[in-house]
């Protein structure tokens, strides 16, 4: 169950992401998010993920009264994140980090991550000192161990792990349909963290649930394996299965998803030759479709980032659902439902807010040109 080879704190390969908890009536349904920490625990494993930004800082608190109040701090591992919208100057981010502690109920983090490092918000990270500052704090013991996650190119990655070598972990989007993604570059980003001899953390092993409810002809491959596992189970085991990943995360918001994924990884064995053969024809439907890799991460539409509240992850999961399915409730779903009380596709200002923090890097602006056209006319 240890994975000795990388910290030997970790226990097992498969690590609870709580940016999609369940949810009830707005808030975290603590009884069942208690009930998947215990199944979670139980099964051996000990390694939880969240930032202030995940649920408008309701992850935090979550953690700390459904994991931290309920277990001696030697039963768990808590990964936090310094991220860009939190701080302006150096001397922000101490506070910050203190109140995250309090937030999560702990006295330190086992793994304290530069978040969502890119282009464009390094340079801030650099001009604020903010990988100094959290040096500073791994040598005061409040935190264990410090890393980045990231969302950009292969060569950016290069860049920041030849300037701070000091960096114990990569976090990267990693999966099976991105593997070749020129847009997201998951494989290239993987070996850059191979060659720097730095360990992998997995995120989005299922792209936001969209390697879950696969097109009929993607499904049908994967079924016909008759290996016992689910689509997740599937993708869960691609990402863990390449030598350099440490731990492989998953947002699960019930809990059933946390037995199925349970089920794939508490006696993990990488994919034979057999399952990457059925993964390769399935990334080639994906690719024939055409659809936009939106993940549902909602950076664009939090922290107010849309001035026209267009609910941007739902526009296109419904363009996603009408290309695959081609039925016609997709248009009524987003006449009624998805623009009711919040902007149209058609509406958008072209400001470019939401593309300046979009992990994936879409291009969103012309992508709501095309919803409102499949949709609006």
């Amino acid at each position: 169950m240890k994975q000795d080879r990388f910290f030997s704190e970790i226990h097992g390969n498969f690590g609870f992401g709580c940016m999609r908890l369940p949810m009830k009536n707005g808030e975290v349904d603590y009884a069942q998010f208690c009930a998947m920490a215990d199944a979670f625990l139980d099964a051996g494993f000990n390694y939880f993920d969240t930032a202030h930004g995940y649920l408008g800082g309701k992850s935090e608190t979550a953690i700390r009264d459904c994991v931290a109040k309920r277990y001696d701090r030697s039963r768990f591992l808590l990964t936090n994140k310094l991220t860009d919208p939190f701080f302006k100057k150096q001397e922000d981010i101490r506070p910050f980090f203190e109140r995250q502690l309090a937030w999560c109920g702990v006295e330190y983090f086992d793994f304290y991550l530069m978040h969502a490092q890119d282009h464009n918000n390094y340079e801030k990270f650099k001009r604020c000192r903010a990988y100094e500052t959290a040096l500073q704090l791994r040598q005061e013991g409040k935190i264990r161990h410090f890393g980045i996650s990231f969302h950009d190119k292969a060569e950016v990655l290069d860049r920041i792990l030849t300037e701070h070598p000091e960096v114990e972990i990569v976090q990267i989007q990693f999966n099976y349909v991105d593997y070749e993604n020129d847009a997201v570059e998951s494989r290239k980003v993987y070996e850059v963290c191979e060659k720097h001899g730095k360990p992998v953390i997995v995120m989005e092993p299922v792209k936001g649930g969209s390697l879950v409810n696969l097109p009929a002809q993607a499904d049908r491959i994967l079924r016909e394996l008759n290996g016992g596992y689910s689509n997740a189970g599937y993708a869960l085991r691609f990402a863990a299965s390449f030598p350099n990943i440490a731990m492989v995360l998953s947002g699960m918001s019930a809990m059933e998803q946390m037995e199925d994924n349970l089920s794939a990884m508490r006696d993990f064995r990488p994919l034979d030759e057999t399952e990457c053969a059925a993964i390769d024809q399935v990334c080639e439907i994906f690719r024939a479709q055409n659809l936009v890799p939106c993940t549902g991460c909602r950076y664009c539409v939090d922290e107010n980032q849309c001035p026209k509240n267009i609910l941007i992850p739902d526009l296109f999961a419904a363009l996603n659902a009408h290309e695959t399915f081609h039925n016609w409730n997709t248009g009524f779903y987003y006449s009624e439902i998805l623009t009711s009380g919040h902007g149209k596709a058609s509406e958008c200002i072209k400001c470019g807010k939401c593309e300046h923090v979009c992990p994936q890097h879409l291009p969103i602006r012309d992508l709501l040109q095309q919803v409102a056209e499949t949709f609006e006319h």
